[in-house]
Order: C-alpha cells, then sequence, then structure tokens
C-alpha cells in the first residue's frame, strides 16, 4: 500500500473511514447506555419493575453490583471504540502522507491497535448483553451466555487457511515501465548535451584555424 503514490490509496483510506464511522456510532451508543443505566440506578423507584420479573436474589446490593457491571462493561466498550477512532485517524495521517519516508512498521503499529480496539470494544458489548440478562436472574444470563459462546465461535473460528497475498504484477509493470521511460528521457537528454557540447568544440576548432590563414593573409597583402 506504501509502495505506491499518496494520490492512489484512496481505496484503503475509504474502508479504513467506515470502520472509524461505525466505531463512532458504537462509542455514541456505548455512551448513550451508560448514561441512561447510570439515570435507573440514580432512581430507585424503578428498582420495583426489575425484581418482580427476576428469579433469584433481588436485595439492593447484588441488583446495585449488576448495574455497576452493565456500566463497566458499557465504559470499557466507550473507551475502546474511542482508541480505535485514536489508531485509525492516526493511520490515515501516515499513509496520506505525500512524498514522505514514513516507516513501515509505524503504519502496522497503528493498524494492528486500531483492530485490536476494536474488538475488544464489542466483546465488551457483548458481554454487556449477558450482564443485562444477569438482571433477570442467572437462568437467563446461563442462556445467553452459552449462547453467544456458539455464535462466537461459528464467527471467529476459520478452518480455511488464508491466503497469501502478493503484490499485483500490473503494477510492478506500470511501475517497470515508467523507470524504462525515464531511463529513456535522461539518456535522450545527455545524448542532446553531448551532441550540443562537441558542436560548440567544432566551432571553436574551425574558428582557431580560420583566424592564423586570414592574419597571413593580411600580412602578404601589406607587404604587397
Amino acid at each position: 500500500m506504501l509502495q505506491i503514490e499518496a494520490k492512489d490509496r484512496g481505496q484503503s483510506l475509504t474502508v479504513i473511514s467506515s470502520t472509524i464511522s461505525a466505531a463512532n456510532f458504537l462509542a455514541s451508543t456505548s455512551l448513550a447506555l451508560s448514561s441512561l443505566i447510570g439515570a435507573w440506578v440514580g432512581n430507585s423507584s424503578n428498582s420495583t419493575l426489575i425484581t418482580t420479573f427476576t428469579y433469584g436474589d433481588t436485595s439492593p446490593a447484588i441488583m446495585s453490583i449488576k448495574y455497576v457491571s452493565i456500566l463497566a462493561c458499557f465504559l470499557l466498550a466507550l473507551a475502546s471504540f474511542l482508541h480505535c477512532i485514536r489508531s485509525f485517524v492516526h493511520a490515515i495521517f501516515l499513509i496520506s502522507m505525500p512524498n514522505s519516508d514514513t516507516p513501515l512498521i509505524d503504519v502496522q503499529k497503528a493498524v494492528i491497535h486500531g483492530g485490536l480496539f476494536w474488538t475488544l470494544g464489542l466483546r465488551a458489548i457483548y458481554f454487556a448483553t449477558t450482564m443485562l440478562l444477569w438482571l433477570f436472574g442467572p437462568i437467563p444470563m446461563f442462556v445467553c451466555s452459552v449462547t453467544l459462546v456458539l455464535i462466537l465461535h461459528s464467527l471467529d473460528s476459520n478452518s480455511t487457511p488464508l491466503h497469501q497475498f502478493q503484490p499485483v504484477r500490473s503494477h510492478d509493470n506500470r511501475l517497470m515501465k515508467k523507470l524504462a521511460e525515464e531511463k529513456t528521457r535522461i539518456e535522450r537528454v545527455i545524448e542532446q548535451h553531448e551532441r550540443s557540447s562537441m558542436d560548440d568544440s567544432r566551432t571553436q576548432g574551425s574558428n582557431r584555424q580560420q583566424s592564423p590563414t586570414s592574419g597571413k593573409d593580411f600580412s602578404s597583402e601589406a607587404i604587397g
């Protein structure tokens, strides 16, 4: 990606920008849910509505622990998505710099960190869903945990070998063609410069040869 010119990196920047937009939406959602849960915890009159549908211990201490657990999951998701946006924005800045010798390892670190924070934010939201069902008892929490593990196993596991991507040959051909054209142009300029210098030297040599003969002619005319 960094081997091509900055004006040809639009596709990679578009992909990273789409990820930034998705992370921004999920961060806003996590912040809104955190605020909602905080308001819910502050309003003690709503606890009776939850306790009527809860199977298990409904003491105030246990309910507070459940609310705090859900709030911590959404706050972790918010922080993860914010760091994901930060890393991807830094990666876009490094990729889009024209005529720069940006180290490849810096771009790799920015993209990898952004992907890790993206994954961590999604995991925090998944875990918050399980904590949310914990409000209604341990049985819904257990069912949600087993279902979530099965879904993530089917989504994240990959038995197919990864494709080993290679650079496109057409790009290499175009690059070699550009280099050949540039070499030909430089050779033509050098050849024209050599020809002009040779013509100048020949002209100066002929002028030097003509000047003694003209002096001899003038002296003979003077003697005559």
